[in-house]
């Protein structure tokens, strides 16, 4: 055994904390990004918020950017190579940002009376509490159906075994047991039911007319009830087909999720981050920039670190740091703006034909080719088109949706799998209801109009599409 000195040479990549920075940034959605730069705004002194950016302040931003870019020109040099990201262009940044102030609600004189928009809805929980109030259970009873309680899903069911809950609550099992059947009497009808048989159950049971043939078709023909097989359910219990369908239209009146009444039903709105517009004969993409904070550089901070007015090392490294931080932070921001900007003009040039006309002539497109075309990595894409959305002249889009597989057809073009899922909702929407298309009818439809699909592919875009299969989808009411 010996000691040697050896000298390697390799490449390694080095991701630095700014390059981490701005993947990160990239691939944010509009809300996350909005939340993280007031999350900087309250913790970094330098960066202040602007109404409207003025010359000076950019012009602050930009001498810190070249100070800091002379100083540490060698890590700089990794964020700027032009083969992985474009160079910063700092006047651009200055056209792009110096717009008026939106017009909004400031100087309006008249006061939002939120008692009259802010309401407080009433859960399946507080439901199921008030009448355990209301019909006078002991203590030891109210404890049970408690646990009971806590236990029931936003459907209404109690999915957790009961010996479960007894085991963790410290509860004996026949009290809770006792106490779910006192539950079970409660509104909505079939709440804290076990599983989909027992809820109908006990709707059922809430009937006021002879329920003995209804309880007997859920114990013992469920499957042939979901199979809407009436011919066979009617043999078993010796009844004519039109008793049988009757009894099934009570069946099918029933809810089998009795607590969605009390989920919450709130708007999620989608703010499109791209918006696409026809002028003329051409399509315009257009940034939104309404409600991102406008970030400048404080004059305050600038003039210290310049006048040299800093009270130690410690406290001029610290506000070093924050500026550097600060500047970086415009100009990944600018870089997440510009990228995304490039990815949908990109998308506009491929996708001409869907703008046109619609989602059925959508074309097939892979990450691959809007990366080719913008000179950019497959995984810069990825992150761009995540959870961002555009606004365009047939409706508001996730950026993904215009990324399809391609389907074959007959006159040697490839089909997007889009528009072949809208040929089936299309399809099985035009069907007789009485006599659904089966996948292998879908099949031949679509060969007809040459596209060649198998059936097995039909099938899992009709599951794609929650369409049930045809022996589901028959209706003979």
């Amino acid at each position: 055994m010996a000691l040697r000195q050896t000298m390697n040479l390799s490449q390694s990549l080095v991701i630095t904390p700014q390059l981490q920075q701005a993947i990160k940034l990239l691939q944010m959605s509009r809300m996350e990004l909005e939340s993280a730069v007031r999350s900087e705004l309250e913790e970094n002194p330098i960066l202040e918020e602007a109404e409207q950016l003025k010359e000076e302040d950019l012009q602050r931003t930009k001498e810190a950017a070249t100070e800091i870019e002379t100083g540490s020109e060698a890590n700089d040099q990794n964020i700027q190579d032009p083969q992985k990201q474009d160079e910063f262009e700092w006047e651009s940044y200055i056209e792009a940002n110096q717009k008026p102030p939106q017009s909004g609600m400031a100087g309006s004189e008249e006061i939002m009376n939120y008692e009259n928009v802010i309401t407080a809805s009433q859960t399946l929980a507080d439901h199921l509490y008030w009448q355990v109030k209301m019909n006078g259970f002991s203590e030891e009873e109210e404890k049970a159906a408690d646990a009971l309680i806590g236990a029931i899903d936003d459907d209404g069911y109690i999915k957790v075994p009961l010996e479960q809950i007894a085991e963790e609550e410290k509860m004996d099992l026949g009290l809770l047991e006792d106490t779910l059947t006192l539950i079970h009497e409660f509104d909505p009808p079939g709440v804290g039911a076990r599983d989909l048989k027992e809820c109908l159950l006990i709707q059922a049971k809430h009937l006021e007319e002879d329920t003995h043939d209804l309880v007997n078709l859920i114990n013992n023909h469920l499957k042939d009830l979901e199979k809407k097989n009436y011919e066979a359910i009617a043999k078993a219990l010796s009844r004519d087909v039109e008793d049988v369908i009757e009894m099934c239209k009570i069946i099918y009146a029933m809810d089998p999720k009795p607590g969605r009444a009390f989920v919450s039903s709130d708007t999620h709105y989608v703010t499109p981050d791209v918006y696409v517009y026809k002028v003329g004969d051409d399509y315009v993409v257009s940034l939104n920039e309404d409600g991102l904070p406008r970030l400048k550089i404080s004059n305050f901070y600038k003039n210290m670190l310049k006048g040299g007015k800093t009270s130690g090392d410690k406290t001029q490294d610290y506000i070093q740091e924050k500026l550097r931080s600060a500047v970086w932070l415009i100009k990944s921001i600018h870089q997440r703006q510009r990228t995304i900007y490039k990815v949908a003009e990109s998308i506009v040039k491929h996708q001409r034909d869907f703008f046109e006309k619609g989602s059925e002539f959508l074309k097939p497109m892979v990450l691959r080719d809007i990366a080719n075309d913008i000179g950019m990595h497959e995984s810069t894409v990825s992150r761009v088109t995540t959870a961002k959305y555009v606004h365009t002249p047939q409706g508001i889009y996730e950026l993904k949706y215009f990324f399809n597989s391609g389907i074959s057809s007959s006159d040697g073009e490839s089909l997007a799998s889009e528009s072949v899922k809208i040929k089936i909702k299309d399809l099985v929407a035009k069907e007789d209801p009485k006599n659904p298309l089966s996948d292998q009818k879908i099949v031949d439809l679509l060969k007809v109009e040459g596209i060649q699909i198998a059936r097995r592919t039909v099938a899992k875009y009709r599951d794609m599409l929650k369409i049930l299969p045809s022996s589901q989808r028959k209706k003979y009411f």
